[in-house]
């Protein structure tokens, strides 16, 4: 399988696991991924770290990937990433 073009469940999907590990309101959100998959190249649990610091023009969100699974290339978490942020502007605004 191409896993720069496929998804990690299914050809085309990406199931996940999530798991909220701490809430702070306004400053911190950090959870668990984990991967619906039988590839062990995308074994393991991730951890997300969305860091929240308010700015002039509204909220500035840093996320901090760790233990990514090594089948996922840096470009494609990258682009994934950003459009998470872009569709969750577009929810907020």
């Amino acid at each position: 399988m191409d896993n720069a073009t496929s998804g990690k469940t299914t050809e085309n999907t990406d199931v996940t696991q999530g798991k909220f590990l701490e809430l702070v309101p306004n400053k911190r959100i950090v959870l668990s991924v984990k991967f619906d998959s039988e590839d062990p190249a995308f074994s393991g649990v991730m951890i997300q770290k969305w860091l929240l610091d308010s700015v002039s023009e509204g909220t500035k969100v840093t996320i901090v990937c760790e233990n990514v699974p090594e089948g996922i290339r840096k470009e494609d978490h990258d682009t994934g990433l950003r459009s998470t942020l872009e569709n969750l502007a577009i929810f907020t605004e």
